[in-house]
């Protein structure tokens, strides 16, 4: 379990910079999915088996699913990031990156709390979030920069997951939250599609 454990934080930390370095929101829709697939073979190498089927199906499934149905109703131009904002979020990465390992060997924790590797993981993938929701101006890309930051959340509160679930259902509440904010974006393209052909009509009665 241990082999699966340490592939899965190789990965993870893999997917920030991919999520980082691309610009369709497509792949980065592919690359939440994906991590939400790690996040559950995580817990189940630390013998959570009912939790990792529930993240499976919230943050593998579920949330990528409801993404991919708004891109649908979303321009083509508002699918691709500037290059330049996708350069500058791949240095800070790095710049995170580095700061998450040294902070994790700067940090005293009781010892055997987190399995090696998994803090600065954690702390990367958070980092990587915060990048996203600041460095991209589409609104759709910022919810997914909030997903990856969630999961950095979601990674620094494993170990409490030994005591209870409450730490899962905290984290639960905020993929509730990305979930309304997904939908928020859908409806309001759907309202200023609505609106455009209103005032279309307009102007054409008008004339």
């Amino acid at each position: 379990m241990t082999t699966l454990l340490q592939s899965c934080l190789f990965l993870l930390v893999l997917s920030n910079f991919l999520q980082l370095g691309t610009r369709r929101v497509s792949g980065m829709t592919q690359l939440t999915a994906f991590q939400g697939l790690l996040l559950a073979a995580l817990l189940l190498s630390l013998d959570h088996a009912l939790l990792a089927g529930a993240v499976l199906l919230i943050k593998g499934a579920l949330l990528p699913g409801l993404l991919w149905r708004t891109q649908k109703r979303l321009p083509a131009e508002a699918l691709i990031c500037p290059a330049r904002r996708v350069g500058f979020g791949v240095l800070a990465g790095m710049a995170g990156l580095v700061f998450s390992i040294w902070l994790d060997g700067k940090l005293v924790m009781p010892l055997g709390l987190y399995p090696p590797l998994l803090l600065p993981t954690g702390l990367a993938t958070l980092f990587c979030g915060f990048i996203l929701i600041v460095g991209r101006i589409k609104a759709i890309t910022q919810v997914i920069g909030y997903l990856v930051a969630e999961n950095g959340i979601f990674l620094l509160g494993v170990p409490l997951m030994t005591g209870g679930t409450v730490w899962f259902e905290l984290a639960l509440l905020l993929d509730v939250f990305v979930a309304v904010f997904v939908m928020g974006i859908a409806i309001n393209h759907i309202s200023d599609s609505f609106a455009s052909i209103d005032v279309a009509r307009f102007r054409s009665l008008r004339d």
